[in-house]
């Protein structure tokens, strides 16, 4: 299935390729055009009309040449977390008289951090599919092996801004610390499952691994004319007992929270989301707290020792933006 109009989506899942969190391409056949590291930029790609190099006209995405000889390009991918992919993104915006009538990839399981795949690791993820010009081109993967590595293949030639890999992320615990790390952060499986309101930030900027870049960057609620408050549940990516917490409002001035609160409880078998977080029993982590702007807040002694915890939940007065969390603890 592709959706050339861009209305299916794959919400709530990570981009497991994005520069973001450490995506890279490794190589490609050809990028005389545009070079393959544009493929996993984050944002939008954009067109400028008037722009042009010595090789062509300006394009924000790969661009291979047009090939004059039998085969076809491809691009090796080392995603920046690994783990099992549901959906991909092959978008040829922008690319309309130039893109690749057609497209297929396949995945590798090797080493996270190796630069070189084997060729007989490689396995078909997408069979070789029809792409539409300037659109974003929607497919799912029913592989549900977990995979470090991609290679994405147009024919014969053309061009693809962005290639975006949702899935869910599977971190290599073998190899794992066993105290001190950030239960909640996107690179160890966490995920943020329900927020009451993203209408200026979406809920997931709250675990990514980098540092945040701006407002856009973060979770931002709109204005609250009424009663009440908003909030956001993290599932950590595995139980643990809580010895920290990082609440995070870089960026966020004159719309940062007043306070915060944080409530714990421990479902490690149980779905929590938007709908059924009333459910669940909660126990109070820490109560309500004064936050300051543009600040990085530590909390170690205002945390309660609740035991063993599976979800958290930031809860902010009343409304405004916090651009990271980090809960750090044991398993």
């Amino acid at each position: 299935m592709n959706d050339t109009t861009g209305s299916a989506s794959f919400t709530g899942l990570v981009d497991l390729a994005s520069q973001l969190v450490g995506g890279t391409t490794l190589s490609a056949t050809d990028d005389f055009f545009a070079a393959k590291e544009n493929l996993l930029q984050p944002g939008p790609a954009i067109f400028d009309k008037e722009r042009y190099t010595d090789l062509g006209k300006w394009m924000d995405g790969w661009e291979s040449r047009r090939k004059r000889v039998p085969g076809h390009d491809h691009c090796v991918i080392r995603l920046g977390l690994p783990g099992i992919i549901h959906g991909v993104d092959i978008d040829t915006s922008h690319f309309l008289g130039n893109h690749p009538p057609y497209a297929s990839i396949e995945g590798a399981a090797v080493a996270d951090n190796d630069s070189t795949v084997p060729e007989d690791s490689w396995e078909e993820l997408l069979p070789r599919s029809p792409l539409a010009p300037g659109s974003h081109n929607l497919f799912p993967v029913l592989n549900t092996g977990r995979w470090t590595h991609l290679r994405l293949h147009i024919f014969p030639d053309g061009g693809v801004a962005r290639l975006r890999v949702y899935g869910t992320v599977v971190p290599d615990w073998s190899s794992a610390k066993k105290d001190g790390i950030d239960l909640a952060s996107v690179v160890n499986g966490g995920a943020v499952v329900a927020a009451s309101d993203m209408f200026f930030g979406s809920k997931e900027n709250l675990i990514m691994p980098h540092v945040s870049r701006d407002m856009r960057d973060g979770w931002e609620t709109r204005r609250r004319r009424g009663p009440g408050y908003d909030w956001a549940i993290v599932r950590l990516g595995r139980p643990g007992r809580v010895r920290s917490i990082e609440v995070d409002t870089k960026h966020f001035k004159g719309n940062f929270p007043d306070q915060c609160s944080i409530d714990a409880c421990h479902a490690p078998d149980q779905s929590i989301d938007g709908l059924s977080w009333t459910q669940h029993s909660w126990t109070p982590l820490m109560g309500k707290t004064k936050l300051a702007a543009d600040k990085n807040h530590r909390f170690e002694k205002e945390l309660a020792d609740v035991g063993p915890v599976s979800h958290v939940m930031l809860n902010i007065y009343p409304d405004g933006g916090v651009s990271r969390m980090r809960v750090f603890g044991s398993l």
